[in-house]
């Protein structure tokens, strides 16, 4: 049983690439809909200006919208690390 763990143990060790992979995930998760949401508020400032700026609008929502999709995406690795470990445990 000692050997079993052990050896599931080893096979869910996670390298350094895998973290940076990560890393990388979440900040391309905030990066793109934050310039897709300055994107779109640069077309609209165009189209359709107002007394407010479109651009920090988009700019502010997709920054929003990016946060809450890398905490969704760390929320589930988070989840996932914790059932292998409860998995390695028994």
């Amino acid at each position: 049983e000692k050997e079993e763990r052990k050896l599931k143990s080893l096979r869910n060790t996670r390298s350094v690439w895998s973290g940076l992979g990560l890393f990388g995930m979440v900040g391309w998760s905030v990066s793109i809909p934050t310039l897709i949401g300055a994107a779109v508020g640069i077309w609209l400032d165009k189209k359709n200006p107002q007394h407010f700026s479109w651009t920090l609008t988009g700019l502010t929502t997709g920054l929003i919208a990016g946060c809450i999709i890398a905490w969704n995406w760390v929320n589930k690795e988070n989840k996932e690390i914790r059932k292998n470990t409860e998995d390695n445990d028994e």
